[in-house]
């Protein structure tokens, strides 16, 4: 991930500690449903306990797509925490499908990337990362909602007199 965060595989409970030690990691954002992860990673109970937020956003291993609400839920999460100067440790099972269409998201809100543009940016760092068809059409409408938003904000920057402008035609 650009800036503070990291994406990868399920936060084993044994390794837990030196992400938050190593890592500054002070936010986990699970993309697994709760059966995923119940024996092997820490309790959102357990990750409190080490001064770690975990936002879990359940999505369906293998054929499931995050919603765009779950999109924009995740990168808030993730820009809150990297305001604070913390890391975020976004995560499915392998670190793959789901988390690399969350982070992938957040690289479309944070520098209005396309959706390839932001899928080959983290290509370069995990090049194993395999977003699926279904997973890039839900970026493309983040995408779209993220540029009609800045457009939007652009348009209202712009000075009132700009804005009240009449569109006339004189005749030639």
């Amino acid at each position: 991930m650009t800036g503070p965060g990291l994406l990868g595989p399920l936060p084993l409970r044994g390794g837990s500690r030196r992400l938050v030690a190593e890592e500054n990691v002070r936010g986990v954002l699970t993309l697994n449903e709760e059966y995923e992860t119940r024996f092997l990673c820490c309790s959102a109970q357990e990750w409190e306990a080490m001064g770690v937020e975990q936002l879990r956003l359940s999505t369906v291993d293998l054929t499931g797509v995050p919603t765009l609400e779950n999109l924009q839920r995740g990168v808030e999460f993730v820009l809150k925490h990297r305001e604070c100067g913390n890391s975020v440790y976004v995560h499915c099972k392998a670190g793959r499908s789901r988390s690399a269409t969350m982070v992938a998201a957040y690289l479309i809100q944070l520098y209005q990337w396309s959706p390839q543009e932001a899928i080959e940016a983290i290509a370069r760092i995990r090049p194993h990362i395999l977003v699926r068809p279904r997973q890039v059409q839900i970026l493309e409408r983040f995408h779209r909602n993220v540029i009609a938003e800045a457009a939007a904000e652009s348009q209202q920057e712009l000075p009132e007199t700009i804005q009240l402008l009449p569109t006339t035609r004189t005749s030639s």
